[in-house]
């Protein structure tokens, strides 16, 4: 998974902090191809630089080949409506290369486990629900997914300052404070071999008084978040149920490895405001966002197409389980 990046990659890493309190962790690369080293020096084994950095740009060739192959599937953004996302947010979006140049935030030989942990209770449909989008994310980035045994979710009471719930004006229904998940329930317990931590929640969220309620919250910083099935199957049947579920889990998760949000494509990686713009986004990631993942998995867009296929075909999503194996034989001379 660890590789020697071309001269215009290759860039010694460190610890960054970036605005919206995001911070991206970093190791030094060595010069022996597959392996980390504390900054090994180059004149080590040149044979060995040269070899490792000649296969790095045959990837990034590859995976903008395969970028080309996978744009025909793809709707370029339409304007937004007055309640859409980029109706409010002015962002200018993130290609393969630019993500590249920013040093994004990658599982390490250390970090490579996603760990999901059901937090609080559950019926019988959210667990299924649950276990379904544990498979989808180690199929969507080629990564070791663990589920954790469930976890009961106690708030305790503030130590000063503001409270960690809330009722919602509206639903009248208790909602927790993200903050409190994130920093007293999910950083004690990170597992060491953790890439990501995230916790799924039958309760109603919210990140602070300004905010009427969230789907859930993430921490580059700490690598861990935290979604809410709460809202998810409000007007939909057990199919769109899953679906927003899985394109929430892949979004998130996406922003956990420095993925933007997405403003060329309609993609799962774009920017939505509420359940309606979630349902009108594909389940998979545009081609500039699909190099960026087999990029930072280390895996092949056939072999990923092929997987994700497999995982629509089990769970009854017809549609796009042919949709990702047309992709897949559009990529697989490459």
């Amino acid at each position: 998974m660890h590789r020697i990046l071309p001269a215009k990659y290759a860039k010694i890493t460190k610890e960054r902090t970036f605005s919206m309190g995001l911070s991206l962790f970093f190791v030094c690369l060595a010069i022996f191809a597959g392996t980390l080293s504390s900054c090994s020096k180059p004149e080590n084994k040149p044979a060995s630089n040269m070899t490792a950095a000649r296969e790095a740009k045959k990837e990034i060739k590859e995976l903008r080949d395969s970028i080309k192959k996978i744009e025909p599937f793809f709707k370029v953004m339409s304007k937004p409506g007055t309640n859409d996302w980029l109706a409010s947010h002015t962002e200018t979006g993130q290609t393969f290369d630019e993500y590249l140049d920013a040093d994004p935030t990658k599982p390490t030989k250390e970090r490579q486990k996603i760990y999901v942990l059901p937090l609080g209770a559950f019926d019988a449909k959210q667990q299924k629900l649950i276990a379904q989008t544990t498979e989808y994310l180690a199929a969507f980035y080629d990564l070791p997914v663990e589920q954790m045994a469930a976890k009961p979710l106690v708030v305790e009471p503030p130590k000063g300052g503001t409270p960690n719930t809330r009722q919602n004006q509206l639903t009248k229904k208790r909602q927790i404070k993200t903050g409190y998940i994130l920093n007293d329930v999910l950083m004690p317990i990170l597992p060491k071999d953790a890439a990501a931590l995230i916790a799924f929640t039958a309760d109603d969220l919210y990140p602070d008084e300004s905010m009427n309620y969230v789907f859930g919250q993430g921490s580059l910083e700490n690598r861990v978040g935290v979604w809410s099935l709460f809202r998810l199957d409000d007007h939909t049947d057990e199919r769109g149920f899953l679906l927003r579920t899985l394109k929430i889990a892949a979004h998130e998760m996406g922003h956990m490895f420095s993925m933007k949000h997405c403003t060329k494509y309609e993609c799962v990686m774009s920017g939505t405001n509420h359940l309606g713009e979630t349902d009108s986004r594909p389940i998979d990631t545009c081609p500039e966002c699909m190099a960026k993942i087999c990029w930072l998995s280390d895996t092949k867009p056939a072999e990923r197409y092929t997987r994700l296929a497999e995982f629509c075909r089990k769970n009854g999503l017809t549609k796009e389980a042919e949709e990702f194996t047309r992709k897949a034989e559009a990529v697989k001379k490459i």
